[in-house]
């Protein structure tokens, strides 16, 4: 069904457009007639022009089917070139033994084979070279338009297969965050319930029961955050320090955090939520639980040439190994800033002075 409406489809709109050529060429015969003082209605003209292009009109729409079903021919210049060989040599004289029987019919004669071959025979040399000019015309306009449409096809073919790409990339994105997320927040979990774990066997339950509070606000930001692409600087320090209070009823005094930097503009910035606490957890992993003494960890957030600038670091215990390297918690960082800003983010650790450094740098606003 759809093969026919769309043959229906082309024949209304080559009738349409032929009409319009027949109109303006009748309306060239009609002035001229009328400066040679003739009196004749417009319709005269006009059905002249129609009746000599129908073959016209029904070869422009044959080409037109031809060249829609059968792509390949205008896939080479040879192909097109053979295809309007063909057409001289079959529809050219066939147009003209059509021209000849309108004229024959046209000055009252009997339409018959000998008519039609003496109407012919009168044609002068300009009337031959005008069909070849009408039939070479319409054969280049219906090739100039199957190509375009075949190029547009392409064109449209190949921005849906990008979007279905990006589409499908955008996807693979998503849940590769998704996995990231539910991969940091049983780490960071598990790791605040070791904490409440030793202040329950500390025998202190005014403490425990201060921990399971503070845990409890914590798992509270934390279920909130995660669910979102991107939070402030501002949340995120509110949520380190947060979290250190709950450490520090384990640790006690020995858990020493200085906090620099965190003006307006920085606290403002865009990061991925559960940025910092997986820092500032990787620092008192290599700090606190590698000795029995008090805390040096450091963190520092400024502004450097347009970009946020997180360092943290802490002293390297005589046990540490040559390369701290990057644990579960610093990985999925690493792996969420790529995703947050690609290129424009990284994160890089280094031993720096008997201290162990981890640097993040990223755009002050990321991508919406």
């Amino acid at each position: 069904m759809n093969s026919y409406l769309h043959a229906a489809r082309v024949l209304a709109i080559n009738a349409a457009l032929w009409t319009m050529l027949c109109a303006l060429g009748a309306l060239g015969s009609y002035s001229d007639g009328l400066r040679e003082g003739m009196t004749r209605s417009y319709a005269v003209p006009l059905w002249n022009w129609f009746s000599t292009h129908l073959l016209m009109m029904v070869f422009s729409s044959a080409m037109y089917l031809l060249f829609s079903r059968r792509g390949a021919l205008l896939g080479h210049a040879r192909r097109i070139a053979a295809v309007y060989g063909l057409v001289v040599l079959l529809f050219l004289p066939l147009e003209l033994a059509y021209v000849g029987a309108v004229y024959a019919v046209r000055g009252g004669a009997v339409l018959s084979p000998a008519h039609v071959w003496a109407a012919v025979q009168r044609l002068h040399n300009f009337d031959l070279f005008m069909e070849l000019a009408w039939t070479s015309f319409t054969f280049i306009a219906v090739v100039a338009v199957c190509t375009w449409q075949r190029a547009r096809e392409r064109e449209q073919a190949w921005r849906q297969a990008q979007t279905d790409n990006l589409s499908l990339r955008l996807e693979l994105e998503q849940q590769r965050l998704l996995a990231l997320r539910s991969q940091l927040e049983p780490h960071f979990i598990f790791n605040a319930l070791n904490a409440i774990s030793a202040l329950v066997r500390s025998d202190d339950k005014r403490v425990a029961l201060t921990g399971i509070s503070r845990l409890s606000d914590l798992l509270r930001y934390a279920l909130a955050a995660s669910s979102r692409d991107r939070v402030s600087v501002a949340e995120e320090l509110q949520f380190v320090r947060d979290y250190l209070d709950l450490q520090r009823l384990r640790y006690g005094e020995r858990l020493r955090v200085s906090i620099e930097g965190g003006d307006g503009p920085v606290l403002a910035a865009d990061c991925p939520p559960l940025l910092l606490q997986p820092l500032v957890e990787n620092a008192l992993r290599h700090d606190l639980d590698c000795h029995d003494g008090a805390s040096d960890i450091r963190l520092e957030l400024v502004c450097e040439a347009g970009l946020l600038v997180i360092r943290i670091s802490n002293p390297l215990a005589q046990a540490a190994p040559p390369n701290p390297g990057l644990g579960l918690g610093l990985r999925s960082t690493q792996a969420r800033l790529q995703m947050a800003a690609g290129a424009a983010a990284s994160l890089h650790t280094r031993r720096d002075g008997g201290r162990f450094v981890a640097e993040v740098r990223m755009p002050m606003e990321l991508a919406a």
